[in-house]
């Protein structure tokens, strides 16, 4: 494995560079920002003499000093950078302090001084709902006759679904770096999964065209969705402080505002009807989905679309209404994460199958198997399943776990137990790949072949973590037959790659790795008509480049892949390409809102074992066996640690982290002593994934399928093991599904 691009290898030595490593450039100076104390209300009196008379205060800047649009929204146009007369959620921004250290911005925000008038504010969706405080319209979802279907039904079962925000908690925190330079151009090195985005929105608030902003980024120190939009906020401060000083400014929030004033998971509250006939076979199903948006719109009707995407998993369901409504409150502008709006809707149907099978008194995995996909079947948005390996997936994750032995184990063993009892959950995932936005499913690449032979590769994707960086570059070794120590991938930037599309929706190493391997091809080609002059090949004769070394007509010639670049380049070849790839065949009617939003599925299923303790309301995990789709793996290491990574960030989302608000909005959990994330310890000693063997994808780059955010869904089966083992407990009382499943919500179940 290459040392040079392999971003492991210089993470454990502490030799990665971040942003905040970068040499700041002379008379940087920092922003601190002034924020808003409430949660809604309006602006009376801004006083910022004392502050700008503050040791080290260079300017104070307010929303009159933007020369551009205070505004930040992407989808709607609701977000203003820096609050004007009204306020709609603590921590919102409203005056940038620009001073020569941290340390003296934050003294001179304390001298700031703001009268303000406190108005009630709104905290949870279904009253937001109720005052007709929404952010867009609500969206409906339907298949067949959900109404008609009701009488068909043996049994039918109501309730509600509850599912929390979460903390992104990304290592590295919102940073950037804004650098001016000659006629109102700026740099702007930012930690952001949305280059484009960034600079089309510092242009906007600037009142210049996009290409006076230039943005870069090499690397971040985590994401998970928190940079998609939230990324835009900081790097327009920044840029802001820069224009108006016409000094480089730098912006890092500490932990714990990074926690209070950034946008988390949405939290949804969500009700569901569900009716079967006797034998478990579901034939309607009904959701409505209240989403707390928070005071923004940021991405949540994006979000919210992929809910109803997502709404009925991994079954086929032939009377399906679900509807979602985007609500206004006065909280953090909630935003991407992890599933981008999937796992709460995935949350919700599982929760209909358990309350279904505890009134049919079966068990839950025999609703699921009997409903789960089949090839041909529709969806409620009008797309048909193809290539369905659900099923493939669920019986091999039950193999591996030895299913059918765990739940005869784990029924005497509860049978024997009083006070602990064990509980067994298998969680399907089906999970569409694409930009439901259909525009976003486009990307560039642009690639040069040095006349040493080494290679240097552009593209849009960003790299978090998720070891992108490494599957482009393996595309790229594979696509030349060439070492992949060849090939670096540079820091992504918009005046190389213009136009990008986020990298977010697990799709950044298809579109952009697709790109890269289009670029190759160019390049190749040419190569391949030098190669044939170069060896005096026939018309008719076969020349490939292989292992680094011209074949003709599958024999080996001396003619290496330093020579054969070197000898191109001398005759005057191009040895650099663009090229451009989007994703063909997608639509989508938003009027009856049909179509093909996905390119393809993946699919999967984990099987999850716990322990509760019915004393304390404390539990563990057992066990966790993973049969997962990745098509076929470009670096399996690389999707291993997805898969896992992924399982364990949603277990947290369902079990521990809870984001606690006060009742005037105020976020309690603010730091790590408050918000709980899972640590080694909570790893069961059992964790075993593989990956389906023969499921190449014809749909995307060297037949791999994508991997990021699907398996973050396996989480939902670990909230659904607990609930088993309450259940075992105490079989005939009414759950209430409210994750994440702490221990004193245990102890409720059980006891309250």
């Amino acid at each position: 494995m290459s040392k040079r691009i392999d971003d492991i290898y210089y993470h454990v030595r502490g030799q990665s560079t971040f942003i905040d490593d970068l040499p700041e450039p002379e008379k940087t100076a920092h922003a601190v920002i002034f924020t808003s104390p409430i949660a809604h209300g309006k602006i009376k009196e801004l006083n910022i003499k004392k502050a700008l008379q503050a040791e080290g205060v260079i300017d104070i800047i307010t929303y009159q000093d933007i020369p551009g649009e205070n505004q930040l929204g992407s989808i709607v146009m609701d977000e203003p950078m820096l609050a004007e007369e009204e306020l709609h959620v603590i921590g919102q921004p409203i005056a940038i302090i620009l001073a020569e250290t941290p340390l003296q911005g934050r003294k001179a925000r304390n001298l700031i001084e703001l009268v303000y008038e406190e108005l009630e504010p709104v905290v949870d969706p279904r009253v937001a709902f109720e005052k007709g405080k929404i952010i867009a319209p609500p969206r409906t979802f339907a298949l067949g006759d959900v109404d008609a279907a009701w009488d068909q039904c043996d049994v039918i079962v109501e309730g509600r679904a509850d599912s929390a925000g979460q903390e992104h908690l990304y290592l590295e925190t919102q940073i950037s770096l804004a650098i001016p330079g000659e006629r109102e151009n700026f740099k702007i090195y930012s930690s952001t999964q949305n280059p484009s985005a960034v600079q089309k929105i510092a242009a906007r608030v600037l009142g210049l065209p996009m290409n006076n902003v230039e943005v870069e980024i090499l690397r971040m120190g985590g994401a998970f969705g928190g940079k998609e939009e939230q990324a835009n906020t900081w790097a327009c401060l920044a840029v802001m402080g820069s224009y108006k000083i016409k000094r480089p400014v730098k912006i890092s929030l500490p932990r714990h505002e990074d926690m209070f004033m950034t946008g988390k998971r949405h939290p949804y509250s969500s009700d569901f009807k569900m009716g079967l006939k006797k034998d478990g076979t579901i034939l309607a199903y009904e959701a409505n989905f209240y989403q707390n948006s928070g005071n923004s719109a940021d991405l949540s009707t994006s979000i919210l679309e992929r809910t109803l995407y997502h709404c009925t998993n991994s079954y086929f369901i032939p009377n399906v209404k679900a509807t979602a409504t985007p609500c206004y409150t006065n909280l953090t502008s909630f935003t991407a994460y992890r599933g981008f709006g999937g796992p709460q809707g995935m949350f919700v149907i599982e929760a209909a199958i358990n309350k279904a099978a505890q009134k049919l008194r079966i068990s839950p995995l025999a609703i699921q198997q009997k409903n789960l996909l089949k090839e041909g079947d529709e969806f409620p948005y009008g797309m048909h399943v193809e290539n369905c390996l659900i099923r493939r997936s669920y019986e091999a994750a039950a193999q591996k776990a030895n299913l059918e032995t765990k739940l005869k184990e784990a029924a005497e063993f509860n049978q024997k137990n009083k006070q602990f009892k064990k509980g067994i959950y298998a969680m399907p995932v089906t999970f569409g790949i694409s930009f439901t936005t259909i525009f976003l499913n486009q990307a560039g690449a642009l690639v040069h072949v040095y006349n040493d032979g080494s290679i240097n590769v552009s593209t849009g994707v960003t790299e978090m973590g998720q070891g992108v960086n490494m599957k482009i570059a393996r595309i790229v070794a594979d696509t030349f037959s060439v070492s992949i120590d060849r090939v670096r991938i540079e820091p992504t930037n918009t005046s190389r790659v213009a136009n990008t599309s986020p990298t977010a929706a697990s799709s950044g190493c298809d579109m952009n790795g697709r790109a890269a391997q289009l670029a190759c091809l160019q390049i190749k080609e040419r190569l391949l008509k030098s190669a044939k002059k170069q060896t005096g090949a026939g018309i008719a004769d076969t020349v490939e480049i292989k292992a680094e070394y011209v074949y003709v007509n599958d024999k080996k010639t001396d003619l290496g892949w330093e020579k054969l670049i070197w000898n191109t380049y001398f005759s005057r070849t191009n040895l650099s390409a663009q090229a451009y790839y989007a994703v063909p065949d997608l639509y989508f009617d938003k009027t009856i809102e049909k179509g093909k939003p996905f390119a393809y599925h993946t699919f999967g299923t984990a099987v999850f074992e716990v322990t509760v303790d019915c004393l304390r309301g404390t539990y563990q995990l057992d066990s966790i066996h993973i049969s997962h789709d990745v098509g076929k793996s470009i670096n399996e290491k690389v999707d291993l640690g997805q898969v896992e990574g992924a399982c364990i960030q949603g277990i947290g989302w369902l079990t521990m982290e809870e984001l606690a608000y006060a009742e005037n909005g105020r976020l309690l959990s603010n730091a790590l002593s408050t918000y709980k994330i899972p640590d080694l310890k909570f790893v069961p000693e059992i964790f075993e994934s593989e990956f389906l063997e023969d499921a190449d994808n014809p749909h995307a780059v060297l037949k791999s399928k994508a991997v990021g955010e699907p398996p973050f869904m396996y989480g939902i089966g670990a909230y659904f093991a607990i609930i088993n083992a309450i259940q075992a407990a105490r079989p005939d009382k009414d759950i209430f599904y409210d994750a994440p499943i702490t221990p004193e919500k245990v102890l409720m179940n059980l006891y309250h």
